[in-house]
């Protein structure tokens, strides 16, 4: 049919460009179609039909847990529904909510607390906490139903893309030095965004003990630059060419230092060569580091506990929105589920 696979992502098809352009997106036995022409998809449709026996559900609302709805300002996506259900199963429907989905200032430990004699509901809801899964505590299961009471206080909370934001991308890169009480080791957190909306963000632990902060900071940007570059890629497939620099922000003076000057020989030696690709993302210009306050990164709560104060203010400038608050226009408060 004339579509080729993106080399980026193996599950997605493209074919065409500009304002012919179509893309297809394949889960399993389930497809995504998206175009500026409806007269494109409806022939791709036609064309796939001759091949396999489709169900046609329609324009997208739902997709692997996504709520979907359009907008004439853009398009929000939440997981409402799934957020709903999970409470349900559960049985959090009616737990008093809260609106931070951690303590603040408290660090788990696989130490911490008694041992759960019966570990199966522990398992069914934890997803950051499955570092403890083995031999999970009471103490574990107090936070992970701290996180649903959250999810309670924040079932509508989703994303929107604005159809008039500009294409260019921005990263914000951070990291919690010896994070892990257990083994010492660092989480980085970054989170990237193409005009205003949040496209990619995480939080992940470092493999490695990082000796100082500097290090851990330098490791949290290597990783940054690595999901920038396939964004780039990614946007090259469908037509995007991204010839500015990316600019990245991070809140350790000392790691933008270590990456921008080679000369630090002592300090990073230790460190793996492919950390040290960022300094071949700077040499190219893909990429440009600047310094801002810690109270402006943007990537912190992937990296640490806050209050939830302090919680909702970085929630709110990641662009998150309850999407079905009538304060928030209501996007999807009328849409049929």
């Amino acid at each position: 049919m004339g579509f080729k696979q993106a080399v980026p992502d193996s599950s997605l098809f493209i074919r065409g460009k500009n304002r012919s352009l179509v893309a297809l997106l394949v889960y399993v036995d389930d497809i995504v179609l998206a175009s500026e022409s409806l007269e494109i998809i409806q022939d791709v449709k036609k064309q796939l039909s001759t091949s396999f026996l489709l169900k046609d559900l329609g324009p997208l609302r739902y997709f692997l847990g996504l709520e979907v709805a359009r907008h004439k300002k853009g398009i929000a996506v939440c997981q409402r529904k799934y957020a709903i259900e999970l409470l349900e199963d559960i049985g959090f429907t009616n737990a008093k909510p809260v609106f931070s989905p951690t303590v603040p200032s408290h660090k788990l430990s696989k130490n911490e607390g008694e041992f759960l004699q019966d570990s199966s509901q522990y398992r069914r809801i934890v997803v950051q906490l499955s570092q403890f899964l083995d031999k999970p505590t009471d103490i574990h299961l107090q936070a992970a139903h701290r996180v649903l009471r959250y999810i309670k206080a924040a079932s509508g909370q989703g994303l929107f893309f604005p159809s008039t934001s500009n294409l260019h991308l921005k990263a914000y890169s951070d990291s919690d030095w010896g994070a892990c009480v257990d083994t010492r080791r660092s989480v980085t957190g970054f989170c990237i965004f193409l005009g205003d909306a949040l496209i990619s963000w995480k939080s992940k632990k470092q493999p490695t003990v990082s000796k100082s902060s500097s290090e851990a900071e330098y490791r949290a940007l290597a990783t940054t630059s690595y999901e920038i570059q396939w964004l780039i890629y990614l946007l090259a497939e469908f037509g995007v060419v991204h010839s500015e620099a990316v600019a990245i922000y991070c809140d350790s003076k000392s790691a933008v230092a270590i990456a921008e000057n080679p000369v630090f020989h002592e300090r990073t030696k230790h460190i793996e060569l492919d950390c040290h690709l960022i300094r071949e993302k700077l040499h190219k210009g893909l990429i440009r580091l600047f310094h801002i306050p810690s109270e402006k990164q943007l990537a912190d709560p992937f990296t640490k506990t806050h209050c939830p104060t302090s919680f909702q203010h970085y929630i709110s400038k990641l662009g998150l929105m309850n999407l079905y608050n009538p304060a928030c226009g209501g996007i999807l408060r009328d849409k049929t589920r």
